[in-house]
């Protein structure tokens, strides 16, 4: 793994029974980076980001993640990195305060009131704490997800589409959230995203996938000004959509 990298991926494949969702799949992410995870719905994505948090296991290949064998060194590199996604529940019955203290004591986070407290504020959650999660609109829940994943200040965060279905005002929150993160932290974010407008403010660089495979790597305006093509949008249609030339085998 290269000392500049955070995360490494090679010849990554997964496969259910005879189907492979995943197959071939290399790349690596540096100190700093935020990388965009994009393609149609099926191509690879969330599985893609099951692997690397060991929630599935390869069928090919390698991930080295902060310097460890994610395979076999797991729970080494657990407590440095976190995640979130709109489809992943929180505890519905806790208030926020609750179920992020109850996530601060999973992850061993120092001082956590003090770091609760802080996300609170730069999330807009201050006046929330005490409500239910279960009461709480699609955005505010979102914010509480952000919140949990970055209790333990990740080194390597991990986000499948962060702003789905948000009104515009919760989804600029949140990407200003992310942006404050990895200029505070330096550490890397890889995020999963439809959104192509936020693609292209929020990723360094991107990763296009199509049927399981990489069918396209680089800067945003560099990818774009490489196909031809004037926008991101346009490039997810050339390359990634379901009506793209097959990927390269």
């Amino acid at each position: 793994m290269s000392p500049a990298s955070l995360a490494e991926v090679r010849g990554l494949g997964k496969a259910f029974g005879r189907r492979w969702v995943l197959s071939g799949l290399s790349f690596a992410i540096g100190h700093g980076e935020i990388v965009g995870l994009i393609g149609a719905n099926g191509a690879g994505k969330t599985t893609t980001l099951a692997l690397l948090l060991g929630l599935l296991t390869p069928s090919a290949g390698e991930i080295r993640l902060l310097g460890e064998d994610m395979i076999r060194h797991r729970y080494r590199v657990l407590p440095r990195i976190n995640f979130t996604s709109p489809y992943f529940g929180l505890p519905g019955r806790l208030s926020v305060a609750s179920t992020l203290r109850l996530y601060a004591h999973l992850y061993d986070v120092p001082k956590a009131s003090a770091r609760i407290a802080a996300l609170a504020a730069a999330l807009g959650l201050t006046p929330l704490l005490e409500a239910p999660v279960l009461r709480l609109s699609a955005g505010e829940r979102s914010r509480v997800g952000l919140a949990k994943a970055l209790l333990n200040d990740p080194e390597l965060l991990l986000l499948d589409e962060p702003t789905a279905s948000l009104d515009p005002e919760s989804a600029e929150i949140i990407r200003e959230a992310l942006l404050a993160h990895r200029a505070r932290r330096g550490g890397a974010i890889l995020l999963s995203s439809h959104n192509m407008a936020e693609v292209g403010r929020l990723c360094d660089r991107l990763l296009l996938l199509r049927q399981g495979r990489l069918v396209a790597e680089g800067a945003p305006r560099a990818l774009c000004a490489a196909h031809g093509v004037a926008d991101l949008e346009a490039l997810f249609f050339a390359l990634g959509g379901e009506r793209a030339a097959p990927a390269p085998r």
